[in-house]
């Protein structure tokens, strides 16, 4: 593991609707972001799961850019 990963039992993952609801877009927007790569996620059957650590670090990422 490297310096800043944490086991996967302690990794919480979201929803496309849950990210799309803490981010304040819509899920088309998320979808977007994680088939661009900008947003890493896995795939589960048919849907997508975002690591809430990820959404965290995006934003953050995003917010020092923008100012």
């Amino acid at each position: 593991m490297g310096a800043g990963e944490r086991p996967l039992s302690e990794v919480r993952f979201l929803t496309v609707a849950e990210v799309a609801s803490v981010m304040r877009v819509s899920k088309m927007t998320v979808y977007r972001l994680v088939h661009s790569g900008e947003l890493p996620a896995i795939r589960v059957g048919r849907s997508f799961r975002v690591p809430e650590q990820a959404v965290h670090d995006y934003l953050r990422e995003a917010y020092i850019e923008a100012g």
